[in-house]
């Protein structure tokens, strides 16, 4: 008889793998997206008035402000996720980012509507921010609860290989948009993509509407309900025991930088600091999303076979001793070169965390506060990291002259951290029979018989 391990997907199953991949696919687009326009774009359309290295900063900062909402829009949607269920947070979450992305490509220029242009830009991107914070919290638990024993490593990191398709959709528009006349990119081109962030909601809608909470949700969701009267507090729960609350938050610092160091501050870096043809960063971006599609899949196959913990470290210490290299690949101006760099810099050792994360924060928390616990690591990391690097790395270059190493300095003290923290962390098995991290704590009904 064939083990669970073994089998191949139920229909249920491969319907939930699908529709948490293309909520990924969609909340990755909508922010690879958005870090290459404000890479190359926003500085001319929104802040044109000012000095360049200002104009990037102000760029940089909306990029940035979106992140301070992702945590708010974790904990409430997580919340939700955790109490009212997964697919209800799911299908709320892939509409707005959706309709708050295809806005920001519905703004006009500064030079037509003057300061109002930044402002609506703020506005749309914290609306995007509030959303995106739900949507891997959602997808990562439904997928991982959904997914066989022993093979959760496999299919949570699909999500990424979602994140590589919209690599592959955002960097191929813009690299094809960005070689029109540079005039009619800059005024009309990059919003292409943008408004096509709508037509990506839709088909998430419709892959979504059929999925079901896991049986493990549901039945620590009665368990409550029989003995309380009420459901859980998924906040309370996920810090009845803090120690992974705080560990998730360290733990996802090193990877949400990955990206925004490499590809996102060094498009900047590429365009700025060495005159470079943007579509050439975006091309590139292109070609390392067709290779996450393939790689994350390999690195969530082989955390199933040598543990989460330890995919994981060798990402962080990779990705730390790359990035010297990688700037030094685009400071030749050789467009192979470059986009050599950007698989050196993110595909090898970016994408083996990114491709474990989701699935070990899913493991580092109990059904009741799964969803929650999930977002508070994912999304807090995520703005104080990812949110703030490409500014970061933009000051610290600035700051020493145009030389690189405090951003390899940076990246490095991030990633030890992230090592330390994955040590000390709790993290589940995914082997028959594990049970729970934690004893299930429930009080009893007021007034209930002794």
């Amino acid at each position: 008889m064939a083990t669970v391990a073994s089998r191949g997907l139920t229909p249920h199953q491969r319907k939930t793998v699908a529709g948490g991949a293309i909520g990924t696919l969609i909340e990755y687009y909508d922010y690879y997206l958005y870090g290459l326009a404000s890479a190359a774009v926003f500085p001319a359309v929104f802040f044109s008035s000012d000095d360049p290295v200002v104009a990037q900063l102000s760029s940089f900062a909306t990029f940035a402000v979106g992140f301070f909402l992702r945590p708010v829009g974790g904990v409430i949607w997580g919340i939700i996720g955790d109490r009212v269920g997964r697919k209800v947070v799911l299908m709320s979450t892939v509409i707005g980012m959706g309709l708050a992305t295809t806005a920001i490509g519905l703004i006009p220029p500064d030079h037509a509507i003057g300061v109002a242009a930044p402002i609506l830009l703020l506005v749309c991107r914290l609306f995007q921010g509030f959303f995106v914070g739900g949507e891997m919290g959602g997808a990562a638990t439904m997928v991982v609860e959904a997914a066989p024993i022993g093979k959760k490593g496999l299919y949570g990191a699909f999500l990424i290989s979602g994140a590589g398709i919209a690599n592959v959709v955002s960097g191929g528009l813009m690299a094809a948009l960005g070689l029109t006349p540079g005039s009619w990119f800059i005024e009309w081109g990059w919003r292409i993509p943008f408004v096509f962030s709508i037509v990506l909601a839709i088909a998430a809608v419709i892959l979504r509407r059929h999925l079901e909470d896991s049986d493990e949700f549901i039945e620590t969701q009665t368990l409550h309900l029989n003995a309380t009267g009420k459901k859980p507090n998924p906040l309370v729960e996920a810090f009845r025991h803090p120690k992974n609350a705080i560990m998730g938050i360290l733990i996802g610092l090193p990877q949400s930088i990955a990206g925004y160091v490499v590809l996102t501050y060094g498009l900047a870096f590429m365009v700025s600091n060495k005159h470079l043809p943007a579509w050439m960063g975006f091309a590139g971006t292109m070609i390392v999303g067709l290779l996450q599609i393939v790689v994350a899949p390999l690195w969530g196959a082989i955390s199933d076979r040598i543990g989460r913990r330890t995919v994981y470290i060798i990402g962080c210490l990779g990705f730390a001793a790359m990035v010297y290299p990688a700037f030094l690949l685009f400071s030749t101006g050789n467009m192979w070169l470059i986009w050599l760099g950007q698989i050196l810099g993110f595909v090898v050792f970016g994408v083996a965390m990114q491709a474990t994360l989701a699935t070990m924060l899913a493991e580092m928390f109990d059904p009741e506060a799964r969803t929650t616990g999930v977002n508070i690591g994912y999304q807090i990391s995520n703005t104080l990291g990812g949110g703030l690097a490409p500014i970061i790395c933009t000051a610290l270059v600035a700051a020493v002259g145009g030389a690189i190493w405090p951003v390899v300095i940076y990246a490095a003290v991030i990633a030890i951290v992230g090592v330390i923290a994955t040590m000390l962390a709790s993290i589940r098995p995914d082997v028959e029979g594990a049970g729970r991290l934690h004893e299930l704590v429930i009080a009893p009904r007021v007034g209930a018989d002794a």
